[in-house]
């Protein structure tokens, strides 16, 4: 087969312009932030080594809890925000290998015939292969296949440009994956520890009932020998009736935890329970990190740069329309009347071309374009600092809630000891006949409070704990050797 004079020419020089095409995009560097060597609400808080499950991204490990790992299991699996993101994912890949397959020629393959013919007595003429003619009344048949092919070689970037900022979009819906999964796998492992903080208020109030039952009984007996007045009763009668209904109330709270765990596990609220089990009051103590580390750890800031690139590259897109395009266009086919003679080189044809365009006058709408991707690359850049302003400040009011919440704790549990005392002491200085039965009503509602204080202080430490490792990412890098 040969080509039409001149067009071997055209395609080498466009096909060495294709291979050599530059980008339109400027220079990409992420935007710059100020850093500093430590955290102030936690100056000597240094890279730590954590155990190797929880190197690999399994944090909550830290609680030495079975039944919560048995739940986090679930999260990446089953919750349905996070497969919503993980399609969100797949579209943006599938969109990568879209924009790749532009880089590339098209083909195309088609295939037909036609019978053409006169009503009546009519006859069709028919001019053969050798420059003879016929006539027929039956009609006339055309077959034909054709294979065409179309490329438009990337020149001037915008195709390449295109490609790499698909590419930064699909590392940016990454980063929403990873983080969505961080948020539910945090949010489990709060709402768990909270409910188990529950459980252990029940508890409490279960153990308070009984002795507030004790105390009614007491009382009554008292007042039924004459030793006290009707009043005493009707205080302790009081005290014990709001201590079932809080304890009703809990079950309430308890229930919304469950409920909530449920869904986040991708599993039905009404077929999910969580039975009742002993209350861990351990704290794990979180790895600490560098403040330049929570750029390179959390997945928010990581979408967020992604998105800046992709802005970047967007800009190349635009101004790349200020040159023109090329395009090649080649076909190879057969027609002929008779089937059997369809591939025959007599019935052969061929065509080659070469195409440009370039727009000449558009009054200003390609600039436009242009200003629009710089104004959307200064949008998302100013959305990367501020995520990465955020996330420090989450990091830093973390690390001052967890140093303060272990201060809390400790008073909250020397309180209740106290509270304790007390109440033991005003029931036997009350049997004594040395108080009224309203110091004992205050000594009981003191102590009660005490202890789910200190038991709400503990499950604010676990909280806060579970907040600063989703601060700072959610896991730690294997340490170097």
């Amino acid at each position: 087969m040969s080509f039409l004079p001149g067009t071997g020419r055209i395609m080498s020089a466009t096909l060495i312009l294709a291979l050599s095409s530059c980008s339109m995009a400027p220079a990409y560097k992420p935007p710059a932030m100020a850093s500093t060597a430590s955290f102030k609400e936690a100056p000597g808080w240094q890279p730590a080594r954590p155990a190797d499950d929880v190197a690999k991204g399994e944090w909550w490990k830290l609680f030495a809890d079975p039944v919560l790992d048995g739940l986090e299991a679930k999260v990446a699996a089953s919750n349905q925000n996070v497969a919503a993101f993980a399609a969100a994912y797949a579209q943006a890949r599938a969109a990568v290998r879209e924009t790749r397959a532009s880089l590339f020629p098209s083909v195309d393959l088609s295939a037909g015939g036609t019978r053409a013919g006169t009503f009546g007595n009519g006859t069709t003429t028919i001019i053969g292969s050798n420059g003879t003619t016929s006539s027929s009344g039956s009609g006339s048949r055309r077959y034909s296949v054709n294979l065409g092919a179309t490329w438009e070689p990337d020149v001037f970037g915008r195709i390449s440009s295109g490609l790499r900022q698909q590419k930064a979009l699909a590392q940016a819906s990454e980063g929403d994956l990873l983080n969505a999964t961080l948020a539910a796998q945090g949010e489990l492992a709060s709402n768990y520890v909270q409910l188990r903080g529950l459980d252990q208020q029940k508890i409490v109030y279960q153990e308070t009932i009984a002795a507030y039952e004790r105390a009614l009984k007491i009382t009554s007996n008292r007042y039924d020998q004459g030793q006290v007045a009707r009043v005493d009763v009707l205080q302790a009668q009081t005290q014990l009736a709001n201590a079932r209904a809080t304890s009703a109330d809990i079950d309430r709270q308890r229930a919304a935890f469950e409920h909530a765990i449920a869904v986040l596990i991708g599993e039905s609220p009404s077929s999910f329970a969580l039975p009742a089990a002993p209350w861990s009051r351990a704290v794990p103590d979180v790895p600490g990190i560098l403040p330049g580390t929570v750029l390179e750890r959390r997945p928010d800031i990581a979408a967020a740069e992604r998105r800046v690139a992709a802005a970047n590259q967007g800009i190349g897109v635009e101004r790349a329309a200020f040159f023109p395009t090329f395009g090649l266009t080649g076909d190879i086919g057969t027609q002929t009347s008779r089937l059997g003679s369809l591939f025959t080189a007599a019935s052969s044809i061929w065509s080659l071309g070469v195409t440009s365009a370039l727009t000449l006058l558009d009054f200003g709408a390609r600039s436009a374009r242009v200003a629009q991707a710089r104004a959307s690359f200064d949008q998302a850049a100013a959305n990367y600092r501020q995520t990465t302003l955020t996330a420090v400040q989450q990091v830093e009011d973390e690390l001052a809630a967890t140093r303060v919440l272990r201060t809390v704790a400790e008073q909250r549990s020397a309180a209740a000891t106290a509270a304790n005392r007390v109440e033991q002491l005003t029931q036997n200085q009350y049997l004594s006949g040395l108080i009224v039965y309203t110091d004992v009503i205050t000594a009981q509602a003191t102590a009660l409070n005490a202890r789910q204080q200190a038991i709400q202080a503990t499950v604010d430490r676990q909280v806060s704990a579970i907040t600063l490792v989703q601060a700072i990412g959610g896991a730690w890098p294997t340490p170097a050797p």
